[in-house]
């Protein structure tokens, strides 16, 4: 029997879905995927996406299904600014937007691109107005309010996207917020700084929305490596869209990975979004192989590791259960990202199960006592090496064990 947490394809915590749990979430049937790899996940440093890399991960991000694409800043550079302009007139099912400071400038270079929408930047806490802008107060709302104007006036689609957000003083936040609300289309929460734990977050979406009545989204910064809990609490507490960059690259320690957002929102909550699970896995590598940023083994959902077994006893587990119910030992097949199956390492930790399963995949037969003898062998040579065996490795260590039938 199929329940939301337990399926073919998953075996996650049944708690995520106990009506104690539930009740406290306001869940949206469906969450928005704005993705912001071309914008913020470009800020990372020492990156750079050329105009072609730039149409070709759009493309992709699009053939995804996510919702939202903000293609770039176009006052970056002229190359953004036809990069942009070229994304947005491929005839994406995505919505295509811009990244803007509060400046009619930078809106009329947005709609000389053809976006269908901005995110209009601003502070919104007062310490970095003061401190990193050096405006007053006075500036910064009435640059907002003028800006955001002007983009509505213009048919763009805005969201009031408020820098430092989470470190701003709530009544001086509402104050700047309430100036452009009724030009606004949406308010993006922006954890600028990656401060915030999920139960802070959870706490300032139910403040706003006690006086914000456009749909709220939430950008999140994982200096703390809390971005993907972040974004996942946000959405829990009544936001309905999720900033994110593939791989979770982006400024200093990157912002919320999508791949690892969507599918917490699928197998976790239960909450759809219209990302095609099975192109998470070739998206990653697209965007790691473009923008030469390696993922680490140990990263979720497309790190090189995430399906690799090398401990004898989980070994033992995979063994016995990949053929009746493979999501006992782990939490979801990898075939629902577009992996391929589980791989069973040669190594220091390994058991007889592996050396068995490897030599019944070479066709080789071995008594008891030697796959005793190559197990041992096999550490020895992983701890020689520090790290895992090859198959041409496993094959000359089998040979000088294993005995030909007219040796028996």
């Amino acid at each position: 029997m199929s329940h939301p947490w337990f399926t073919d394809k998953w075996f996650v915590s049944p708690f995520n879905y106990v009506d104690e749990v539930r009740k406290q979430l306001k869940l949206p049937e469906r969450v928005i995927i704005h993705d912001t790899t071309l914008r913020d996940g470009e800020q990372q440093p020492g990156l750079v996406f050329r105009k072609d890399d730039k149409l070709k991960i759009a493309i992709a991000l699009d053939e995804a299904g996510v919702d939202r694409i903000e293609a770039g800043m176009p006052a970056v550079s002229l190359e953004d600014f036809e990069a942009i302009k070229e994304i947005a007139r491929q005839g994406l099912r995505a919505k295509v937007m811009a990244f803007a400071r509060c400046l009619k400038r930078d809106v009329d270079m947005a709609l000389k691109c053809d976006v269908s929408g901005v995110v209009m930047e601003l502070p919104s806490s007062r310490h970095i107005i003061q401190y990193a802008y050096r405006w007053t107060e006075e500036k910064a709302i009435s640059r907002a309010v003028e800006a955001i104007e002007y983009a509505k006036q213009h048919g763009l689609y805005v969201t009031f996207f408020t820098v430092d957000a989470t470190r701003a003083e709530l009544e001086f936040f509402r104050e700047v917020v309430e100036a452009v609300h009724k030009y606004m289309d949406s308010l993006t929460i922006a954890d600028t700084f990656g401060v915030c734990t999920p139960y802070a977050i959870s706490y300032f979406i139910r403040k706003l929305k006690e006086f914000v009545k456009t749909p709220i989204e939430i950008h999140a910064h994982n200096d703390f490596g809390l971005a993907v809990a972040n974004t996942i609490a946000a959405i829990a507490s009544g936001a309905t869209a999720a900033h994110v960059t593939v791989n979770g690259i982006g400024e200093r320690c990157g912002n919320a990975s999508l791949e690892e957002t969507v599918l917490a929102l699928k197998l976790l909550l239960g909450v759809n979004t219209n990302v095609k699970l099975e192109k998470l896995y070739e998206l990653s590598k697209l965007v790691e192989k473009i923008s030469g940023v390696k993922m680490p083994p140990q990263k979720p959902v497309t790190g090189d590791n995430a399906f690799r077994i090398e401990s004898g006893i989980i070994a033992d587990w995979w063994v016995a259960v990949r053929d009746v119910r493979p999501v006992e030992v782990i939490p979801y097949v990898p075939t629902l990202i577009g992996r391929k199956d589980v791989e069973l390492l040669l190594g220091k930790k390994s058991g007889k199960s592996t050396v068995i399963d490897r030599l019944k995949k070479l066709g080789i037969e071995a008594s008891a006592e030697e796959v005793m003898q190559i197990l041992t062998k096999v550490k020895e040579k992983s701890i020689m090496k520090k790290g895992p065996l090859t198959d041409e490795e496993f094959i000359e260590i089998v040979k000088s064990v294993v005995k030909t039938k007219s040796e028996r």
